[in-house]
């Protein structure tokens, strides 16, 4: 036992000192970040560049995921939740995560328009940074534009007071994203609450079936939950649910 305790030992300073020369001759790379005044505006352009860069990276997530299919996948989803009444099954990681990729499942002919058109262009130096940003925007504008509603658009460009557009491509990005959020708020809540009426049903039976044997002292919810459980597992619920929302966004 003590010799194998002095080999371990010996290969484990022998590994050390090995990774010690290998650091030692690898060349990494350091950031320098300096403060220094300058009369030179030109000097302050790459700072002014790292925060704005700094500052969407911030706010990214939330942007992509506003503007994607993530809103009414996330409702619905947080719907059935509630009509089935188990408040914390599935988690709330479970429910993200389905939501997410079920996200990216939707919007996967989006994003590879935008690899296509914008994204490999530009690393390819075959367009300029300004041309790919707006192939990048156009396949997401679409997409937007086909999930909106007229009367959601048309009631910001109202607040807006803009005048009313020739084509849907002059419609600033700042009407349509909010435009889209509420179209896709208002189709998860119809979702919602086509999803809730079944198990609602199953509510209101066993709440009567108790009522007139007298047990009015039993929670409904208690009872009615292992049969909306059954319910839900019988007609292969999630399946149906997830076929129904993908096939909400049209053609894939």
């Amino acid at each position: 036992m003590c010799n194998l305790l002095k080999i371990l030992v010996i290969v484990g300073l022998g590994y050390v000192s090995m990774s010690e020369i290998a650091f030692s001759q690898t060349k990494m790379p350091t950031v320098e970040l300096n403060l220094f005044e300058t009369d030179d505006p030109e000097a302050f352009v790459p700072a002014l560049k790292i925060i704005a860069v700094l500052t969407i990276l911030a706010v990214a997530p939330a942007i992509l995921l506003m503007m994607t299919s993530f809103t009414r996948i996330i409702v619905v989803l947080s719907f059935v939740r509630q009509a089935l009444g188990t408040q914390t099954m599935p988690p709330n990681q479970v429910i993200v995560g389905l939501a997410m990729f079920l996200s990216l499942f939707t919007m996967g002919p989006v994003f590879d328009k935008i690899n296509e058109r914008g994204i490999t262009p530009f690393l390819e130096k075959a367009i300029t940074q300004e041309q790919a940003i707006e192939e990048s925007i156009a396949p997401m504008r679409k997409f937007m534009l086909s999930q909106t509603r007229e009367e959601d658009l048309g009631m910001l460009m109202r607040v807006a007071e803009l005048p009313k557009p020739a084509t849907a491509e002059e419609i600033p990005l700042r009407i349509v994203i909010p435009a889209f959020v509420l179209s896709e708020l208002k189709t998860a809540f119809q979702i919602g609450f086509l999803i809730y009426l079944p198990f609602l049903v199953v509510d209101m039976v066993v709440s009567s079936i108790l009522m007139a044997m007298g047990m009015m002292m039993l929670p409904p919810t208690v009872v009615s939950m292992p049969f909306k459980l059954v319910l839900f597992v019988l007609v292969d619920g999630w399946t149906l649910i997830v076929e129904s929302l993908v096939k909400s966004f049209g053609a894939i």
